[in-house]
């Protein structure tokens, strides 16, 4: 089972606050959006929040109702110290995945059919994959379960950069249509940038 880790911890320091639950132009929350295109591909997901993001966790909660069968909401007591421990507490959450799928919250443009494309991949034997737009790298990253142990220990604000930087030998870029992959919202002009 390929699982998705969705890194919802941030703070939202340049948005000026918890952006995740701002609304998109179809209005609906961004966060929501990002675990849409991981919810239709992967049987399972795990969402890293901040154990005090009350109202997103409730938010998330609400929306998955009786449909959140493959979905669990992770709050990172450490998540405040980085990136890489929230991807350390999602990939601890669902350790007996065969690979994982690291999307991050605040990119609510990427399609299902990439995230089918990041799977589809490791399902056949990738080690690291990518996608790519335009010759661009982007978001998610995929990674085999070989990594597992390196995940589980990450810490700090870099992410698994460095993993992907070291292997990159070893990374598949996948090249795709979706411009999404390389969208994130940042700032609360960032949400009308794009329809």
């Amino acid at each position: 089972m390929i699982s998705g880790v969705l890194l919802a911890a941030g703070r939202g320091a340049r948005f000026g606050g918890d952006k995740l639950l701002a609304s998109l132009a179809d209005g609906r929350p961004m966060v929501l959006a990002s675990l849409a295109a991981l919810t239709a591909e992967l049987e399972a997901v795990t969402v890293v929040v901040r154990p005090r993001q009350r109202q997103l966790i409730e938010l998330l909660k609400e929306a998955l109702g009786d449909a959140s069968v493959g979905v669990t909401l992770c709050p990172c007591a450490a998540a405040d110290q980085g990136m890489g421990h929230s991807i350390a507490c999602g990939v601890q959450a669902s350790r007996q995945a065969a690979g994982w799928i690291i999307a991050l919250a605040d990119m609510p443009w990427v399609r299902a059919q990439t995230v089918a494309m990041l799977r589809d991949s490791l399902r056949q034997g990738a080690a690291l994959a990518a996608p790519c737009h335009h010759g661009r790298r982007g978001n998610p990253v995929a990674f085999s379960a070989a990594y597992r142990d390196e995940l589980l220990t990450l810490s700090g604000d870099r992410g698994a950069r460095d993993i992907v930087a070291r292997d990159a030998a070893l990374l598949q870029r996948l090249e795709c249509d979706d411009e999404g992959v390389l969208l994130d919202v940042n700032t609360p002009a960032a949400l009308t940038s794009r329809g």
